[in-house]
């Protein structure tokens, strides 16, 4: 039988018995180990706020028709264990000229949501940033970020019909608002177009399912980020 012998290390030198009675005296016991402070849970709200541009991290919306909106998709929501999930529910279509504060409702929306505790995936993108993203080019797999785009719970879109359109552009977002129709997906969509342009804009397919699929809040108002702030 063997034993293994296990010795308590030990500082040793006049440095070390100096640093020991200082120690010592502030009631610190230099073999004990200091633990790292616990972690807070990072919230669904702060890693959420991560990934909106910082213009709107802060965001709150306070239009009554969209804090009913939130109320309504978080009341509707699958449960779960860590909060209800997006379900089917209505979208939103937040139109107006530009600079009336469309785009910071819509990410208040999102971060409504987050507070009445829903589990949120959520993807936003610009429309012009959406043709850039699904643009053909090589070693890029366009059409699993466009299903990436149509079939994720939630989807923030913003400045619809603000892009050049062609043909192809066409096609593509009446696939993606197509989808979102089909299976009742909530979407947040902001355009700066009037209705009848917006048909014009993006063809009378989407028009036509948009009408259905969306509750429509119009703002109106000067835009604000040409109006110098009141003294």
């Amino acid at each position: 039988m063997s034993a293994t012998l296990v010795r308590e290390p030990r500082q040793v030198g006049p440095l070390a018995d100096r640093l020991n009675t200082i120690l010592a005296t502030r009631g610190i016991d230099p073999r004990v180990t200091a633990e790292d402070p616990p972690t807070e849970p990072v919230t669904a709200l702060e890693l959420a706020d991560a990934r909106i541009p910082a213009r709107y991290r802060r965001a709150l919306a306070d239009h009554s028709q969209i804090i009913a909106w939130a109320d309504h998709i978080a009341g509707a929501g699958r449960p779960g264990p860590g909060g209800p999930g997006i379900a089917e529910g209505p979208s939103l279509l937040i139109a107006g000229p530009t600079g009336t504060g469309k785009t910071h409702q819509a990410y208040g929306a999102v971060r409504a949501l987050l507070t009445r505790g829903v589990r949120l995936r959520w993807e936003a993108t610009t429309s012009a940033d959406l043709h850039a993203r699904l643009r053909p080019r090589a070693g890029h797999d366009g059409e699993r970020e466009l299903q990436t785009l149509a079939r994720c719970p939630l989807l923030l879109l913003d400045d619809l019909g603000a892009a050049k359109t062609s043909e192809w552009t066409e096609e593509l977002t009446y696939r993606l608002i197509n989808h979102r129709y089909e299976h009742m997906l909530p979407t947040l969509i902001t355009t700066n177009l009037p209705t009848a342009e917006l048909r014009t804009a993006l063809g009378d397919r989407v028009a036509s399912r948009l009408a259905e699929m969306t509750e429509r809040v119009v703002f109106t108002g000067p835009d604000r980020r040409r109006t110098a702030p009141a003294p």
